[in-house]
Parts: C-alpha cells; structure tokens; sequence
C-alpha cells in the first residue's frame, strides 16, 4: 500500500478557514437574589423562570472581517406558587435575576458579503451557546436554587425573526 498524499506547493499561501474562533469570555455577569436571605424559606414550589435571549455582532476594527458577536442572556424567576392564604399575589415576587453577556471575537476569512450576517447571527451564536448554558446553570445552582438549564436555541429563527422585524439593527 502507497501513500498518494501530496505536499502543498513551496510557497502556496495556506488555506484559511472560513470561521476562525479568536478567543471566548464572560463580558458581565450578573446574579441578585433581592429577597435574600428570607426566600430561601419562603419559596414553597421551583420558581417559574423566564428567559431573553439577543445575539449582537460588531465589528471590532473598521475595515477588517474581525467581529465580536455576544450572547447575552437574562434569567428571571418569579414564586408563582400560592402564598399562605391560598392567593397567588398580583406580583409575584422575585426570587432571582441572572444576567450574562458571554462574547467571542471572530475572523472571518472569504465569505462572500451576503454570508457575513448569517454567520455572525447564526454559526458563531451556535459556538458561543453551550460555554453560556453551562455557565448559567453553574451560576444559579451555585446561587442555592435548581440550575437553569437552557434548551437547545434556533438561531436560525432567531435571525429570521429579527430580520422581518421592521427597522431591525444591522450587524455594525
């Protein structure tokens, strides 16, 4: 059996990839627990928890293809659950508020114009998501409640959506 690989040209620029992941990190992060110490006793059923989700993309330098994109999540969790005398308050209080702005800066290497927004909104979104889920579900059952565990997002839609939303911001 032979070897029929064959050694790139002396001198032949090497390909580059198309999606280059330049670096990932917390931007902010955030957890309150604003009925604390007190809900923690009070609280008598899981907290409904509700979740915003953005992804924005910038430019990083004018006239290079580097962008940072950020996904930045907001948990906020209510006791729905009915108090002492059976009624479930008209503001159900709050039992904690998790904000997290989780960023990469990315390269993007020979994609035509009319791929740039997808790939910021949608693939690099894709990378970004799971280093967030883990980090917000640590941050909540390390704040004393259940880990919130995030599903599994369509940034797909999620770009379609906003792209139909009149007067939606583009990717700057």
């Amino acid at each position: 059996m032979s070897d029929t690989t064959v050694p790139p040209q002396a001198g032949a620029p090497a390909a580059q990839p198309p999606l280059v992941v330049n670096i990932q990190y917390v931007k902010d992060l955030s957890f309150e627990v604003p009925g604390a110490p007190a809900i923690f006793t009070q609280l008598r059923a899981q907290p409904q928890v509700n979740i915003n989700l953005d992804v924005q993309a910038r430019r990083v330098t004018e006239g290079q293809s580097v962008f940072e994109v950020s996904l930045i999540i907001r948990a906020e969790a209510h006791d729905t659950s009915p108090q002492a005398n059976g009624q479930v308050p008209a503001v159900p209080p709050t039992v904690f508020v998790a904000e997290l702005t989780y960023a990469g800066v990315f390269t993007l290497n020979g994609l035509p114009d009319n791929a740039v927004e997808p790939v910021l909104l949608v693939e690099c979104p894709r990378v970004l998501f799971p280093f967030a889920r883990n980090i917000l579900s640590d941050v909540t059952r390390d704040g004393g409640f259940p880990p919130v565990l995030l599903q599994p997002i369509d940034f797909v839609a999620l770009w379609q959506s906003r792209r139909n939303q009149a007067g939606a911001p583009a990717v700057v």
